[in-house]
């Protein structure tokens, strides 16, 4: 297509990087790039198709789950003032995961900014924070530069890059011819040698050496098993980070933190160094204070701001663990993995196994159980999105990767909501693939409106409701805190009807004797379906070690809520989770 104006050029820019699909909402000042994509002929004819969303933060969902799928550029827009507004929450969580996503904010004309006009904002201003790179085009000499630069600065930095883009200036004619845009691989960054052998002579001086893991072991996987191997080192890892390093892997103790599970919080505080690998985990109260402590990461940034670090190597994981590993002495000593792997062992088969299996007959229904039956039945190279809240932890201890299936969260910036437009994102880029969104009924009534862009498109999305008809991590942090749950519970909404209105297949399951057949019917139906479990309400997600501080915050709960005329719903919650609870042997001594 010949770059007519600069609308053109931008948009064959955008052909000319792979890019295959803009998602968004029309609106009068994006009208000229919407115009251009529709000149393209769609994909199947070497264009770009335009998906409509039903709100611009699922288009910038969408295009950060797309990006995260295929580690492509991905592409969102938004008209001016509150239409490119409404982009921004999508756009941190993209940001912050790491997604290289190119957001296109169209804005007022040019000779208006600055003099109140309507739905006047500043773009190139209040995208600042949620970017790595954000520039205003003020007239077409700028602009083949400015969207390149954008464009590099997205995939290479792995992240949001926005462009600002007046009306009118799209409109006029295209100047100059854009630059190429550089391919490039992901760069190793070798750490200096003497941080790699002071570890090294670190880790040959301990005697228990634990390994904690984030998502930056993608491309070390096999390096840093070797290393656990050697040293016999237990591997805990962040809930990022499971979907690379937990399948297969025989020194595997789970995760810390409250979605955690196993034993990952007695490895790394029991361990007399600990070593963190590529990961940025935020939650210091879960990391111990009194371990001598290493840190791998290619962000130098990231290095002891979560906890005191005594090692820091600056270097990404692969490349140090490829240059540690020969300096290492194997460890004949294995009593400190043996002792960590047989407590992760019990604590897998007494609690999380167990609990999930023992409440078959229960009803509400239990979400463990439900989410250990998705597990099984869904597809080995599924890729699972999941809201922020309770689906996370169910998704943290009950669906196993296998290194097929992928993982999408919001598991850094915690936004409610994501979990359907993530899915839709991802189901647009890979057809042929099984897309499975957790929704929590709170996350899933947020962006409700995105059931009809599934209606619409016919994607095949499966969309499993864990439906408690309350926001169940909220009332649980209430709850740690000695608050009784208040302002969390919401109507109970029979979102199977919804669906079905829209012609989307669906079923809603009350009875636990129903969910394996209700989800077996909904993966099997060739389209979108929906399958609305209504849950426990008071199912809880406590963490793996609870220090006596949360117990006292749990009884002084339950005891104002008694004393409110709530016994009954305390006696229930204390039913419901009675076996997740620890003797006071198990409590943590760390408070």
């Amino acid at each position: 297509m010949a770059a007519r104006t600069v609308a053109d050029q931008l948009v064959s820019q955008l052909v000319d990087a792979g890019v295959q699909r803009i998602y968004g909402i029309v609106g009068d000042s994006l009208n000229p790039v919407v115009d251009a994509v529709r000149r393209t002929g769609g994909s199947a004819d070497g264009g770009i198709d335009w998906i409509h969303v039903r709100h611009e933060e699922a288009a910038a969902f969408a295009a950060a789950a797309e990006a995260q799928i295929t580690g492509k550029l991905a592409v969102c827009a938004g008209s001016c003032g509150p239409g490119n507004l409404h982009l921004i929450n999508g756009l941190y969580d993209a940001n912050r995961s790491g997604a290289p996503v190119l957001a296109i904010a169209s804005h007022i004309p040019s000779a208006q900014i600055g003099m109140g006009y309507f739905q006047e904002t500043h773009p190139d201003r209040l995208f600042v924070e949620c970017s790595r790179y954000t520039e205003m085009i003020s007239s077409p000499a700028q602009s083949a530069r400015v969207v390149q630069s954008a464009m590099q600065h997205a995939i290479a930095k792995s992240g949001v890059a926005v462009i600002t883009l007046p009306g009118d200036v799209a409109e006029e004619p295209s100047q100059g011819t854009p630059p190429p845009l550089a391919r490039t691989g992901a760069p190793a960054l070798v750490a200096a040698e003497e941080d790699v052998r002071a570890l090294a002579d670190a880790i040959n001086e301990a005697s228990a050496v634990a390994i904690f893991a984030g998502a930056g072991v993608r491309d070390a996987r096999e390096e840093l098993l070797a290393l656990a191997d050697t040293i016999g080192a237990p591997i805990g890892h962040t809930l990022r980070g499971k979907e690379w390093i937990q399948y297969d892997n025989p020194f595997d103790v789970g995760m810390t933190g409250l979605l955690g599970y196993g034993a990952a919080h007695d490895g790394i505080h029991d361990a007399d160094l600990l070593v963190l690998v590529g990961t940025d985990f935020p939650y210091d109260q879960f990391l111990p204070d009194d371990v001598r402590t290493a840190q791998i990461d290619a962000a130098a940034e990231t290095l002891g701001r979560r906890t005191g670090v005594d090692l820091p190597v600056h270097g990404d994981a692969r490349s140090v663990l490829r240059a540690l590993t020969p300096l290492v002495e194997r460890k004949t000593n294995r009593k400190f993995l043996e002792k960590t792997l047989d407590r992760h062992e019990k604590l897998m088969t007494q609690v999380v196994g167990a609990y999930a299996e023992s409440v078959k007959q229960r009803t509400p229904i239990h979400p463990e159980y439900a989410a250990s039956l998705l597990d099984g039945l869904a597809a080995d190279d599924a890729i699972f999105t999941a809201d922020t809240g309770m689906c996370n932890v169910w998704t943290a201890r009950y669906l196993e990767p296998n290194g097929r299936r992928r993982f999408l969260s919001s598991a850094l910036h915690g936004s409610m909501a994501n979990a359907l437009p993530h899915a839709i994102g991802a189901q647009i880029a890979e057809p042929g693939r099984q897309v499975v969104a957790m929704a929590g009924d709170g996350g899933l009534s947020m962006l409700l409106g995105e059931l009809i862009t599934v209606a619409m498109y016919k994607l095949p999305v499966k969309i499993v409701v864990f439906d408690n008809s309350t926001l169940g991590m909220v009332k649980l942090e209430m709850l740690v805190d000695g608050l009784p749950d208040f302002g969390v519970d919401v109507p109970s909404v029979d979102y199977a009807a919804l669906a079905a209105t829209l012609g989307i297949f669906s079923r809603r399951i009350e009875d636990p004797a129903d969910v394996e057949s209700g989800l077996r019917a909904a993966f099997e139906h060739d389209g979108p379906a929906l399958v609305d479990i209504v849950t426990d309400p008071n199912a809880l997600s406590l963490p793996p070690a609870i220090t006596g501080e949360q117990v006292r915050g749990f009884a002084l709960a339950m005891s104002k809520m008694v004393m409110n005329g709530g016994a009954a719903e305390a006696v229930q919650m204390a039913r419901s989770n009675l076996r997740n609870v620890p003797r006071p042997s198990q409590f943590s001594p760390r408070g």
